[in-house]
Order: C-alpha cells, then structure tokens, then sequence
C-alpha cells in the first residue's frame, strides 16, 4: 500500500522517520496554525491514490494554551478516524475506562479502535482484553514490550534520524514487530473508509525566485509544505550545505537558513570559509537572507557553545547566542512584521518556537516581529533585521488571515 505520511502539529523531526519509513516526503499538517483550506488541500495532494497517516502530537485532546489546535481538531476537520495508542506499561483492566474516556470524549471524533503497546505478557495481554470487552471498541492489535525499540533524545527530541546509524535497519525490524502483532487488513478497511476534503493551495509566497536553502544536520528543519508552495508559485530552489562548507548558488537571489542544531556543529560553522564568503556575496549584491531558528543563530556574531566557547558566526546580525545556560522557550506565536522593515512577508503570519538557547547580544540592529502567543497575551519584539538580512527565534508556518 501506497501510505502518504504526515505529522500534526510543529514537529520537524518525527516527519524525518515518518519520511524514511513511507520512502516519500512528510508533510505538517498544524490545526493551529495553518487556514483550514490549507489543510485540505495539503493532505489532498500529500494522500493521492494512497493512505493519509497523520502521526499526532502528545495526546489526541492536547493542543494550544488557548485549548484550540489539537489532533482531535485535525481530525475532525479532515472526517479521519483515529487509531488510538495506549501506552499500557503500567496499566491492566483500566485500559477499558481509558478508551471509552477518549472514545466519548467528543461527538466529533471517531475512535475506530485501539493499540495495546508495551504489553508485557501474555497474562498482561488477557487482562488488558478483559478490560477492554465492554468497551465495544475494537483491539487492533498489540505491541510487546521490547527495549529494540527505544531510540535517543536530545534537548529539542529524538535524535535526527540521519544522526543515527543503522536506521534502516531499525524501521525494517519495527516494521516487523508491528507487523507481527497488528492486523494491516484492519487498518487499511479504516482507512478506506473516509476521504479527504478538497481545499484551495495558497501558500505564502517565496522570498525570490532563485533561493538557496541550506540543508544538512545543523539546517534540517524546513516545512515540506513551505517548499512545496514557493516551487508552485514558481521559484526555483537550489539546496547546500554549510557543513560541507558549501556556498549558496552565485545567482540565487535569496538564502534560507532554516532552524536545526548549529549549537552542535558550531565549531565546523565556524571555519566554513567558502559557505561564510558565498553568502556574503549574495547578501553584498542584494539577495534577502533569511534565518530562522537556528539559522538566526547563525546570522549573527558568535555562538556561544554548551561548554562556554564563543564560536564566530557570519555576522551579518548584531547577535550573540548561547546555549552554555539552557532555557526552554516553547509555544506558538502570532506574528506581524514591524513597520518599516522591508520584510517580504507583509501580513499577519501564524509560527512557532522551541529552543533552549538564548540571545545574550541582541541589540544594534532593528527589530523585526512584534508577536504575541496563543492566548493572546504580548510577548514584545522578536528577531533582528539589517539591510535585506532578516532572522528571529520563530518558525514561520502560515498566514494568519483567513
């Protein structure tokens, strides 16, 4: 079967496996921040003639603070029934009042059935099944507790999936296991069932028309979605790599540093020589420079390590990050450029931030966003902007207009 992967919610890095496993592209699909047709027309085009399988984030009822955005949402909104996964490690007969729980929760959202993970036994399996008997939800299958499981996590989640060795190897023996213990015939009769509504594809437009992506494991978190509408409204993308010490294209008229982990490469960034002169030629010839995350870090003058060593970024921000003293910044955002800063985005735009490192040095240059979080409460000013250079802490996902 033909499964087209998707992630709800802002996550870069579960799309990374999502991607390997389906061997296709996997898109976000954000119920908070994304319009609604958006939505449509993305899990339309991304599903095809195969399955849509939305992976959700954290709980199917767990959205933004302001309770709106969760995966119950997205599935409402896009009629998909829902698997529900139970993590029953530390739980036998209550299993049953779980589900029903989730099952009736809202009148919207149809629980089509459930999977019993981290079973420990067969006796554990027998309870876990007494318990679920009057709930008249069906089991779809059970998953063993098995340690070969378990895969790494670092500050901002699991370990990228390209930093891991034998991951091929790991999704074949994963797919075994569920194989193993799941019913895909079952699966496969739910999906069936529903289809997915048609929407209209207006992305938010490319910053040029020859833009240059930095791509590699200190640049790995740029939105399919995004890509997907700057190519349809006819920008051509060229990707490099900073890490290989690679220099954008000579004429790209915009480069995209997208977020990532540059606090882990900081030293390798930083005696990148034809990567850091390529993009000061553009920039000196009038291409816009845009960072995001961790390519804001790496806009500005130094990044300051885990250990306290200061590493020399390009420059071209009035900025000094550090991540020797973690803290976590976390949550959506709703997002306005400041009046007269020339960004290309010119309207209320909807994003997200997740980070643990901090601007130390953030001043000298002016400011770019004004933003606010999910309940609407004032969070100040983001990001900096110097000539055509724009960057800040914030992952842009959407429009905020209808």
């Amino acid at each position: 079967h033909d499964v087209a992967p998707a992630k709800a919610g802002p996550d870069y890095i579960d799309p990374q496996f999502q991607a390997l496993a389906a061997r296709r592209p996997c898109i976000n699909l954000d119920p908070w921040a994304m319009r609604p047709a958006l939505i449509a027309a993305l899990a339309k085009r991304q599903a095809g003639d195969g399955f849509l399988l939305v992976e959700a984030m954290m709980g199917l009822f767990d959205g933004a603070a302001d309770g709106t955005g969760s995966p119950a949402d997205l599935a409402a909104q896009l009629g998909m029934p829902v698997v529900l996964v139970i993590d029953c490690a530390r739980l036998s007969q209550s299993v049953g009042a779980i589900a029903r729980g989730y099952a009736t929760h809202r009148d919207d959202v149809a629980v089509a059935g459930v999977i019993l993970n981290r079973v420990g036994s067969p006796r554990h399996e027998a309870m876990l099944r007494d318990g679920m008997a009057a709930t008249g939800i069906a089991v779809l299958g059970v998953i063993r507790n098995d340690a070969t499981l378990a895969l790494p996590s670092r500050h901002l989640g699991l370990v990228q999936a390209g930093d891991l060795d034998g991951i091929e190897a790991f999704i074949a023996r994963a797919a075994g296991i569920v194989a193993a213990g799941v019913d895909p015939d079952r699966l496969v009769a739910i999906a069936t069932g529903s289809a997915v509504p048609a929407g209209s594809p207006s992305a938010l437009p490319p910053p040029g028309q020859r833009i240059a992506i930095a791509r590699d494991q200190a640049f790995a978190f740029a939105y399919e979605h995004m890509l997907a509408g700057w190519r349809d409204a006819g920008a051509s993308l060229t990707f490099f790599s900073p890490l290989a010490d690679e220099a954008p294209v000579d004429d790209c008229d915009a480069v995209f540093l997208p977020g990532g982990y540059p606090e882990l490469h900081a030293e390798t960034l930083a005696s990148a020589s034809r990567f850091k002169g390529g993009l000061a030629s553009a920039v000196a010839r009038g291409a816009t420079a845009y960072g995001e995350c961790g390519g804001y870090m790496v806009l500005g003058d130094a990044l300051i390590d885990a250990d306290g060593m200061a590493h020399a970024m390009t420059g071209h921000l009035p900025l000094v990050t550090s991540f020797a003293e973690r803290k976590r910044h976390l949550g959506y955002r709703r997002i306005s450029a400041l009046p007269g800063t020339g960004f290309f985005w010119d309207m209320p735009l909807n994003g997200h931030e997740f980070h643990y490192s901090s601007a130390v040095t953030e001043a000298g240059g002016g400011r770019l966003f004004a933003a606010s979080d999910a309940t609407g409460a004032d969070l100040g000013t983001f990001g900096l902007c110097r000539g055509r250079v724009f960057g800040s802490y914030l992952h842009v996902i959407d429009r905020a207009d209808a």
